[in-house]
């Protein structure tokens, strides 16, 4: 076999040899790198020098870096999240630790017979007696010592009791490739980042013990980004920018939940980087990433402890259906806002990684909601609630109230004659209703803390159809007016997000089923679809339903003038009409209350 250049023979034991490279021979530790191969065979020899050789000049290597490192100024404290993403490495780290002492086998080598030259060192003798008598421990024995370090670090732990091995293990792991952080030591980071090695060792030996029993436990592929110059913010910080901004101007608190949570998942799989060091490689992944989730993927018991990234993997190995393409491009949109957002408030953004990578979808947007259909309509109509129902609560069941004062009776209604979304009608006040030139119409506006509008655009004034004028609409309006209301339906509450349409919603998808007419392309915003329809067969220009609906209009035209006149709009909303479809039964009995 070819002799290496850094083997060398002592006696009968080879070593490996090799000077200090030039360029770090003054600070190099070490005057050579010579050590024992444990070994008088040659061919083996030959093996393990070169295996040694590639260590030894990563140990030079890392010098390198260390040199380099010294020189850049220290990081005075750490994040909150490059602590956590730290920590998951470790856990990775001790994790495949384990699994390498899988690899070798549990037990005791065999004792061979060794031949000892008569001049060989006493040194060279214990080495080649060490190595050919190395004794690995039984599985008990492991068992043992990885039980006793996890009663010992959750002891600890508990108690918030830090010992010097976590703080000497926190200053070993900032020196690993991928963290790369001269942190000051005097840095109250440190302690931070001891106590959550303390909390990935403790969750890494639960792991062991379970592999222990045979369980089939994953170890992590984790990468950390190097720490962020002073000069350029991490995405981390960037991120609690924008969000503070955002719920300050516009956001409501479910928006902020939603922007929270999946940029934080974006943290998880592209790392807290500085904004600068971002590209379309990390979109590409993260894109990747949620076209193997599932729908609420953190509802399934397979995946709700598992981190995103790692619950995606496991959703595609077990085959489960992964979210659509249209939910796909809604949370990609919740990264890419904060980019655009970074384009206007940071030089060193580079372009948006989101750009462009929206799933193309096939369907047109009107073929997501189907308009209801004629018999629908009148089933829906012609249900308890619009009939008569034993009770608020008791709505599916035929009775004797018809409940005239209530958002159930009227949120459809005015939808279905005004195109209106469900927030914009539910939130309307009592002054929202009013009457100029003659004309009875809805200010559909966003003058109140809890009043929401999708866009500008949807701010609008809706003359109210004689049909809804007939059924009794302000009546109610009046009765509301003289009770002092402020909301025209203060029965139906907002919901936990801050909308009031997502408490509806699921009402009304009840009562869909209850009627016997849901199906999966219909909802409440399928009346905006049946609005539409109603004013293409009535002759209504499609300029003036735009107009109805809040649609922006396109172009130079959407740039000039105020729109159209609100007696224009009433002409219009005039012929609007539903063929076939029967409401007289709701006209109430002249003289009749709201409820009956």
């Amino acid at each position: 076999m070819p002799v290496h250049p850094r083997l060398y023979r002592r006696g009968a034991v080879y070593y490996h040899r090799a000077a200090i490279p030039v360029d770090i021979a003054d600070t190099y530790p070490k005057t050579e790198e010579t050590f024992s191969l444990r070994t008088s065979d040659h061919r083996e020899a030959v093996k393990r020098v070169r295996v040694a050789a590639a260590e030894v000049d990563r140990r030079f290597d890392e010098h390198r870096r260390r040199l380099a490192q010294a020189k850049e100024p220290m990081v005075e404290e750490l994040s909150d999240l490059t602590i956590k993403q730290i920590g998951r490495m470790y856990y990775a780290y001790r994790l495949e630790e384990d699994e390498e002492v899988r690899l070798r086998g549990f037990g005791e080598k065999p004792k061979e017979t060794i031949f000892i030259p008569p001049d060989m060192p006493l040194e060279d003798i214990n080495a080649l007696v060490a190595g050919r008598l190395e004794r690995r421990d039984t599985f008990e024995e492991r068992t043992a010592v990885v039980v006793e370090a996890e009663e010992d670090t959750r002891h600890n732990y508990a108690r918030g009791k830090l010992d010097s091995f976590y703080m000497d293990e926190a200053l070993e792991v900032l020196k690993w490739n991928g963290v790369d952080i001269r942190l000051n030591p005097n840095s109250p980071s440190l302690r931070k980042l001891a106590r959550e090695l303390q909390a990935a060792a403790i969750k890494a030996y639960k792991a062991i013990q379970e592999r222990n029993t045979g369980e089939v436990i994953e170890t992590p592929r984790i990468a950390l980004a190097p720490i962020a110059p002073a000069a350029v913010p991490l995405l981390s910080q960037a991120l609690k920018e924008w969000i503070a901004e955002k719920s300050r101007t516009s956001w409501v608190d479910k928006t902020k939940y939603e922007h929270e949570v999946w940029t934080a998942h974006f943290l998880t799989i592209a790392g807290d980087k500085p904004i600068s060091a971002y590209g379309k490689a990390d979109g590409r992944a993260f894109k990747a990433m949620l076209m193997k989730l599932p729908a609420n993927w953190n509802k399934f018991d397979a995946l709700r402890k598992l981190p995103i990234d790692q619950a995606a993997e496991r959703a595609a190995e077990l085959g489960m259906p992964s979210m659509s393409d249209r939910n796909v491009n809604k949370l990609l949109g919740f990264v890419g806002s904060f980019w655009r957002w970074a384009a206007k408030n940071y030089d060193e953004c580079p372009p948006n990684p989101f750009l462009g990578l929206d799933i193309t979808i096939k369907q047109l947007a009107r073929d997501e909601r189907d308009p209801f259909t004629q018999d629908e309509l009148q089933a829906m109509f012609s249900s308890p609630i619009f009939t008569g129902c034993k009770s608020l609560s008791h709505w599916k069941e035929p009775g004797q109230l018809v409940p005239r004062d209530a958002g159930i009776f009227w949120v459809p209604l005015i939808s279905l004659f005004t195109g209106a979304r469900a927030g914009e009608v539910i939130q309307l006040y009592v002054d929202d209703v009013r009457l100029e030139d003659g004309v009875h119409y809805l200010d559909i506006n966003r003058d109140g803390e809890d009043k929401r509008l999708k866009n500008a655009s949807s701010r609008r004034r809706i003359p109210i159809n004689e049909t809804l004028v007939a059924i009794g609409l302000l009546d109610h309006v009046e009765v509301r007016r003289k009770q002092g209301e402020r909301r025209l339906f203060p029965d139906l509450e907002m919901g936990a997000d801050g909308y009031y349409s997502s408490p509806f919603s699921k009402h009304f998808s009840r009562f869909l089923d209850s009627v016997g007419i849901k199906r999966r392309t219909n909802a409440f915003h399928s009346f905006r679809h049946s609005f539409e329809d109603a004013c293409r067969n009535t002759g209504i220009p499609d300029g003036v339903m735009d107009a109805l609906q809040g649609h922006s209009q396109q172009g130079m035209k959407g740039r000039y003038g105020k729109g159209y006149a609100l007696k224009v709009l009433a002409e219009e909303m005039g012929k609007l009409r539903y063929d076939g479809l029967d409401l007289s039964h709701l006209v109430p009995p002249k003289d009749s209350g709201e409820t009956s």
